[in-house]
């Protein structure tokens, strides 16, 4: 059976990429960015942003000091009991701690929990505080 309709905007929060040298990444990143017409969002100490795309130099505070797996994936939670519940079931079932439950200092209400993945890769899940949305998801219909 095909896909008629897909829905996006409801699983993945963001990515983040964990390179050796930001300055060339961001050159390589803003050229195929701007390719797709995907504006840059910023940039800061040892990071830049567009969409949901974070590159973080591998020595960045974002990066939490460790050089995980070569992926950060973060799903969206629908609330902190989700992130707990998230958290629980990765660590029962063969993910490492990365960081407990708790608030973040990425902006007001960020409440994560991080786990490894059985191969290093750096798995989130968030949720950021109370919020409306514009839309429960993308909707796309061929």
């Amino acid at each position: 059976m095909e896909t008629q309709e897909l829905h996006r905007g409801r699983l993945i929060d963001h990515i983040q990429l964990v390179v050796r040298d930001l300055s060339k990444s961001q050159t390589f990143y803003a050229a195929i960015l701007a390719a797709l017409h995907v504006p840059m969002g910023g940039t800061g100490e040892g990071y830049f942003w567009a969409d949901e795309l974070f590159v973080t130099a591998f020595d960045s505070p974002a990066a939490l000091g460790v050089l995980t797996g070569r992926h950060h994936l973060a799903f969206q939670a629908q609330d902190r009991a989700m992130v707990d519940r998230f958290y629980q079931a990765a660590l029962a079932h063969g993910g490492q701690d990365n960081g407990a439950p708790g608030e973040r200092a990425y902006h007001p209400g960020y409440y994560a929990a991080f786990v490894l993945d059985p191969d290093g890769n750096n798995i989130e899940a968030v949720y950021h505080g109370e919020a409306t949305r514009s839309s429960a998801s993308v909707v796309i219909t061929f």
